[in-house]
């Protein structure tokens, strides 16, 4: 039933199955296609700053899904249906915490090469930035979750989801964009156990807040 769910979720949330479901994987080539036009072509400059650029258009693509990642299912009382057959909220939030990180979290991964070779990034830095996204980018969809459960019942729960999350997502860009301007493996630490921490709590705390959502 499990993998049922994660299936259903999956078709919901992987791109080019849904509508919109791309648009972060587009985001974020964008944002390395663009950059060096702002800058100039000079190799040493977009070497030295692309890494952290990276970051933060990874940041802002991880906000674009969040309207749609819990609040449609309880207009139509999707998590009500889960729940009579009993699926606990828990387990429902787990399951789409698996299937919003696989819907963004490789995608990015892979797009990363070709922004990579857009920003001049050498093969260490490379390695490090493919290191820092596969460490950070479950802590982002956790946060995400866990953002989009506490506000899907707001009326303006889109636009403070993206604010709530840049400022609650700054220790895994800040970690992740350092390690690349150190060539810093240690500071990769910092981010696998801020994501794994926020993984471990987020299906709770997006849980509770679906309960809180129903009984508004």
């Amino acid at each position: 039933m499990i993998g049922a769910l994660l299936k259903r979720d999956l078709g919901k949330f992987f791109p080019f199955t849904g509508g919109g479901a791309a648009l972060p994987v587009v985001f974020f080539v964008a944002v390395a296609m663009l950059y060096p036009f702002a800058v100039g072509p000079d190799q040493e400059l977009l070497g030295r700053t692309g890494g952290g650029i990276v970051w933060i258009a990874a940041l802002l693509a991880a906000i674009l899904p969040l309207e749609k990642l819990v609040a449609q299912d309880i207009e139509l009382g999707t998590f009500d249906q889960l729940r009579l057959r009993g699926f606990t909220e828990e387990i429902m939030m787990a399951v789409r915490l698996l299937a919003h990180w696989l819907s963004f979290g490789p995608p990015l991964i892979l797009a990363a090469f070709p922004a990579a070779a857009l920003l001049a990034l050498d093969g260490p830095s490379l390695h490090l930035l493919l290191l820092g996204l596969l460490a950070g980018t479950p802590g982002l969809a956790a946060i995400g979750l866990i953002i989009a459960a506490l506000t899907a019942s707001l009326r303006a729960g889109a636009a403070l989801s993206g604010l709530m999350l840049i400022p609650l997502a700054l220790p895994i860009l800040i970690f992740g964009a350092g390690a690349l301007a150190r060539q810093d493996q240690a500071s990769l630490g910092f981010v696998a156990a801020i994501s794994l921490t926020l993984v471990a709590i987020a299906p709770f705390a997006a849980g509770a807040a679906i309960r809180a959502a129903r009984d508004v």
